[in-house]
């Protein structure tokens, strides 16, 4: 990518580093400290990763997506010292700073230089055998981490600070958000089933023209906060502390969540790892310490919705002009559409039950939350290979 004229003002005359070059020389073990070994490089959408011994370097790639804007120096600045701070929220010994990348007249050199031509992450590199997904693999998920996980999330959201919008800003962004997943799925270059994502479409609609006050309500209580916006089992470390990681910085709009949306999503992630009991194990439990109980639709349509959008950002991949891996992420599409029509199913038993129950006595139209369930110390259904019909019976259940 051609550097910007802004970036360009900043070299002072020296040759100006391209991409490709800034990624060479963190690749390479001598721009580190003797003590670091060998540089393990690993590359995302936005970003390319560099584990070097005890300590992991960032760099963000100078790209411009409708939901995140890179391009320049100083926008890159920005968002590294964002990613520090609202990191550090979850994860504070391990964001340690942002240090410049420069460039002298030996070349480029980390945190001393005539002038700094990127930014870095710098983190402390975590042992991955402790995050939450490897664990699921492993089968070593026990009550405990899940106790703690509990503890972690409910003080998190706790503290966060509730998000305020317009009632009809918050409306208008929920049916952009299901235009946008529907529009990419029935793309005919993916040639995804249309009838699944229809029925999945025609039931998140019916809930927001249905129920859009639920919406509304966690609105007016203070219930969407500046949370994590990307609560993924691969993003949650347990190791002597729980520490969460890999928070969405570069876009406010995407951290303004619901807990219980939260929730939903590390609920839909676990059970595709083939721990789907987790989310039953950790919703009540969170759901108690906030005291808050929303009705059963509302955490299906959040389910079904994230499954949607796992489908979207799944097939979109195969819009680059590379992508990576090409061959995983139709399969992998398919499968998040498999479970959005579950829930599509339980959203809509959901909706019948809420609406019987209002014909029966009008004071039961679905403000009232339904009855808890009583905690057990029971160990997730997953690790008991309990069939996936009783857990999506359990998912609703509070």
């Amino acid at each position: 990518m051609r550097q910007s004229k802004a970036d360009q003002d900043c070299w002072k005359g020296l040759p100006a580093p391209s991409l490709e070059d800034k990624v060479a020389f963190l690749s390479d073990a001598r721009s580190y400290d003797a003590s670091m070994g060998a540089v393990e490089v690993r590359q995302t959408h936005m970003s390319w990763v560099f584990l070097a011994g005890d300590r992991v370097f960032k760099l963000k790639k100078p790209v411009r997506f409708p939901y995140l804007d890179f391009s320049t120096l100083a926008k890159r600045q920005m968002a590294c010292r964002a990613e520090v701070d609202l990191n550090r929220r979850l994860a504070p010994d391990v964001y340690l700073g942002v240090i410049p990348l420069c460039v002298s007249a030996d070349g480029l050199a980390i945190g001393e230089g005539i002038a700094a031509v990127d930014w870095l992450v710098k983190m402390r590199r975590l042992n991955e055998g402790r995050m939450l997904d490897s664990l699921i693999t492993k089968r070593r998920v026990d009550r405990h981490a899940l106790d703690a996980i509990v503890l972690t999330l409910s003080g998190f959201y706790r503290r966060a600070n509730p998000v305020f919008l317009r009632p009809e800003v918050y409306l208008k962004q929920w049916k952009l958000n299901l235009q946008q997943n529907f529009t990419v799925l029935v793309d005919p270059r993916f040639r995804l089933p249309l009838g699944l994502i229809r029925y999945c479409d025609v039931a998140l609609r019916h809930f927001l023209r249905q129920r859009s006050y639920l919406l509304l309500n966690r609105l007016q209580q203070r219930r969407i906060v500046d949370g994590h916006g990307d609560l993924r089992p691969e993003h949650i470390w347990l190791g002597d502390a729980v520490k969460i990681i890999d928070c969405i910085e570069f876009n406010a709009r995407l951290r303004a969540v619901d807990p219980v949306d939260e929730i939903a999503y590390l609920d839909l992630e676990c059970e595709h790892l083939g721990a789907g009991g987790i989310g039953g194990y950790i919703r009540p439990r969170v759901a108690q310490a906030l005291h808050d109980r929303p009705p059963c639709s509302l955490y299906c349509f959040y389910r079904c919705h994230r499954a949607m959008l796992r489908a979207r950002l799944s097939i979109a991949h195969l819009l680059a002009p590379n992508p990576r891996t090409p061959e995983q992420w139709r399969p992998r599409a398919l499968a998040y559409l498999r479970t959005a029509a579950a829930d599509a199913r339980e959203l809509q038993k959901a909706l019948r039950i809420s609406a019987d129950r209002k014909a029966v006595s009008p004071h039961a139209g679905g403000s009232r939350p339904p009855p808890e369930v009583a905690h057990t110390s029971k160990l997730p259904p997953y690790c008991a290979s309990g069939p996936a019909s009783r857990e999506r019976a359990e998912r609703c259940r509070w």
